[in-house]
């Protein structure tokens, strides 16, 4: 069992097999190229393009690749995200899912890399998973709110006082919560939704920049490209090519 403290995310190949082995801590394994058939406990599955795997921390796990093969691959400490234990072992990849993991290859491919931005992807990547399969792990029913609002709201301009009305907390207590039970403040959990959505207007559309920028609640162009540049460590029209 090996100590791996730091979350990473990364894409990685699999040789054709793998002794049994174990870790302390948790394993999403996303598809890209080619698949993975797993034995993860008593359970056995495939990562391809209708299923993704979920390693938990101490599960005892093997793998067989097939011969050419790409993976979004996440290690996240079971400290950060303790629920996962508690969701299957194998996921279904329904259309928003695939299209995430399309957007986090996308971003690993590039030549720079954003830790702290990658921290995010990963921790709404989790969120993405509890809410389609993870019912019984239910967030505090005041932070549901306030995550809910957001989720409806984040084309609209919205302010943290205006979310703890939502919530029925304070503004202090509302971080708190949110960084606690989800793992960044509510204004981090807006900013990548909007991204999200304008990384996907991009690719997907013929709108505008502008056009993008203002479904996403930015009226200044600027402000939007810087933004979006910090983001992303690329500028919008680079999804444009």
């Amino acid at each position: 069992m090996s100590d791996n403290p730091k979350l990473t995310l990364e894409l990685r190949s699999y040789n054709s097999e793998s002794r049994s082995h174990q870790h302390d801590y948790h394993q999403l394994v996303l598809p890209v190229v080619g698949e993975l058939e797993l034995n993860v406990g008593q359970q056995e599955g495939k990562v391809s393009e209708q299923s993704i795997a979920l390693v938990a921390a101490g599960k005892e796990h093997g793998f067989s690749a097939t011969e050419n093969n790409t993976f979004v691959v996440a290690d996240v400490p079971s400290i950060l995200a303790p629920q996962l234990e508690k969701l299957p072992a194998f996921i279904p990849l329904d259309s928003t899912l695939a299209h995430y993991v399309s957007f986090l290859h996308s971003h690993l491919s590039m030549n720079e890399r954003r830790t702290s931005s990658e921290r995010q992807m990963l921790l709404l990547l989790i969120q993405l998973f509890q809410e389609r399969y993870g019912n019984s792990l239910r967030l505090d029913r005041r932070l549901e709110a306030a995550r809910e609002y957001l989720d409806q709201h984040y084309q609209q301009s919205l302010s943290l006082s205006q979310l703890a009305t939502v919530a029925n907390l304070s503004s202090r207590q509302l971080n708190e919560l949110f960084c606690r039970e989800i793992g960044m403040t509510p204004q981090q959990y807006l900013i990548e939704k909007r991204m999200q959505l304008a990384w996907q207007l991009l690719e997907s559309t013929n709108l505008s920049v502008q056009q993008i920028a203002e479904r996403v609640a930015y009226s200044n162009l600027s402000s939007f490209s810087s933004r979006f540049r910090k983001h992303f460590g690329k500028p919008p029209s680079y999804f444009r090519k």
